[in-house]
Order: C-alpha cells, then sequence, then structure tokens
C-alpha cells in the first residue's frame, strides 16, 4: 500500500480481533424495583464492594432484586492482570481491618441464609488475604450463626498455610475457578498456574474432607470440546464435585473478546455430560456464574458433595 501524499509504502495494518456480535439469550432486563435500590444502597452505607458491579456481572441486576450479593473483600483493585476480568487492576491499598465487621452487619440487614464471600487478588500481601477471608467468615458466623458460607478464593501462590488459615475458620463450601482449559492459561489468565489451581483443589479436599469443593469454567475463550472433557476429569481426579460453567463476556474493550457464543442446548448438553462423569451438581448455561443462584446448587449436605 502507497501513501499517496509522502509516496512511501505502508505496510497494512493487522486485522483486530472482534467478538461476535452477542445473541438474543444474552439480554437482560435494565433493573428498575425498589429492591434493587434498596440492596445497592445498603452495599453503599455500608462502603463495601461486590463482584456483581467491580466484574460487571450480567447478573448483578437480578440479584441485587433478589436482595443479594457477593462480596468483594480486601478492596476492589486487583495485583493480577487477568485479560477476562474487568475488576480495576493495580496496587491496592492496605486492607481494611473493620471490613469483616461490615460484612456480617450487612448479611444481617439482608437477611442472608447463604453468603458467598470472594476477592480480588492479593498477591502482595504475605498470607494473599487468607487472614481476611477467615476473619469475616468468623465475623458472619457470630453476626448470623444460621447462614451458610461459601468462599471463593484466589489461588494465593501455592501458600499451603494461607488455604489452611481459610479452611480452619470453617466455610460451609470451597470454591476455586479454574476459569478456562490448560492451553488458554498464559493468553487468559498469564499470572495463574493450571496445575497450581488443580493442586489447590486436592489440598482442600486432604485438609477438610467431607468440605464440598467447587469450581467454574467460563466458555466461549477458544477452548476445543476435548480440552473442556480434559478439564472436567482433571477436577474429578482433584476431588471438585460441584461445578459451573457459563459463558465468557467481554467486559472492557481492552478484554479479551469473545470467540464463540455457546447456545444453551449446547450448555444442557455439557451439564449432562458433566453429571455422567460424576459430579455431585452442575449449573450450566449462557449466564451461570461461580455465585448465580448458588443457595440453589450448593445448599447440599457434605456428604453429598
Amino acid at each position: 500500500m502507497r501513501n499517496t501524499a509522502s509516496g512511501e509504502t505502508m505496510k497494512p495494518k493487522p486485522p483486530e480481533k472482534r467478538s461476535v456480535p452477542k445473541p438474543g439469550w444474552l439480554g437482560r432486563p435494565l433493573p428498575s424495583d425498589p429492591a434493587f435500590s434498596r440492596t445497592r444502597s445498603l452495599l453503599d452505607d455500608g462502603h463495601l464492594h461486590t463482584v456483581c458491579r467491580e466484574a460487571r456481572c450480567p447478573n448483578a441486576g437480578e440479584c441485587f432484586s433478589r436482595g443479594t450479593a457477593t462480596f468483594l473483600i480486601l478492596g476492589d483493585v486487583c495485583t493480577r492482570r487477568c485479560r477476562f476480568c474487568a475488576v480495576t487492576q493495580g496496587m491496592p491499598g492496605k486492607p481494611d481491618p473493620d471490613e469483616p465487621r461490615r460484612v456480617a452487619e450487612a448479611v444481617v440487614r439482608m437477611s442472608l441464609v447463604y453468603v458467598v464471600v470472594t476477592s480480588v487478588t492479593r498477591d502482595d500481601l504475605a498470607d494473599g488475604g487468607a487472614g481476611a477471608f477467615a476473619a469475616t467468615i468468623r465475623s458472619v458466623r457470630s453476626h448470623r450463626p444460621s447462614a451458610r458460607i461459601e468462599v471463593l478464593i484466589p489461588d494465593f501462590q501455592g501458600d499451603a498455610a494461607a488455604l489452611r488459615t481459610v479452611l480452619e475458620a470453617r466455610p460451609d463450601v470451597l470454591n476455586h475457578n479454574l476459569e478456562t482449559v490448560a492451553r488458554l492459561y498464559p493468553e487468559v489468565r498469564p499470572e495463574a498456574i493450571y496445575g497450581r489451581s488443580l493442586e489447590l483443589l486436592r489440598r482442600t479436599v486432604s485438609l477438610a474432607p467431607g468440605m464440598p469443593v467447587k469450581s467454574g469454567l467460563m466458555l466461549g475463550l477458544g477452548e476445543r470440546p476435548d480440552e473442556i472433557e480434559a478439564t472436567l476429569r482433571d477436577l474429578l481426579e482433584a476431588g471438585c464435585r460441584i461445578l459451573t460453567m457459563g459463558q465468557y463476556l467481554q467486559p472492557k474493550r481492552d478484554c479479551l473478546p469473545v470467540a464463540r457464543f455457546i447456545p444453551p442446548e449446547e450448555f444442557n448438553e455439557w451439564r449432562e455430560v458433566a453429571l455422567k462423569m460424576g459430579f455431585a451438581r452442575a449449573a450450566c448455561g449462557p449466564l451461570v456464574r461461580s455465585s448465580y443462584h448458588a443457595e440453589e446448587i450448593c445448599m447440599l449436605e457434605p456428604s453429598q458433595a
């Protein structure tokens, strides 16, 4: 290609990766009911973060309208640069020692029977934030003893002592998402390690026998069916028995584009595959997320998981 003004030869730009058009089954109505506003105000009053808002979850409107949310502790800035995530990336501030109390008070005000707590990844902290998880679990237990608690934890950089700290606080469900297949880790989760995440799940089974172990995958990043099946086998081998599978949606322009939108019927097929392979529970669908309707998939006795 020649620039007619200067006469210089110009190299054509490589084609940009673009997401394919979003199908209609992913549409969500805009929230307008009073319950949505009440939940949002309650969280704002408590100066609390949620993964619903920070990660731009498509189900935020529905969940807030149901009076529930997934608490995001340890701030709203993540030390990692996962290319699927909308959470702000950078160097976070010091943890707030009063945060566990505020989470517990919100749980009481929201009358939650099932509580999901997750965090940004804090590789800057010696324990990766494990102590904050434990303190939050204990605080919720003291304020609302009847509530069941699920924690969705980072990998703590493979620190077994950090994992033990969380498990000794006795959450009811331990969740750690694998997110994608091994081949895509360098592109999707460049600072995470596939085998390290599987080892965290194995250690959980060893350290807390009987505790339900849960993990989740995103589809639509370019994974192949044989890779999905291999990942499910890896999860089963690690002791995971509760599975979530949902559609990856590009939350920001600088995140990875969607390679493919998986139709609902294909998600139904994956659910059947997972159950036949040995998972006790499997929630699979375009809008399924780790904590979406978590109480419905995880309100089971530990012996069933």
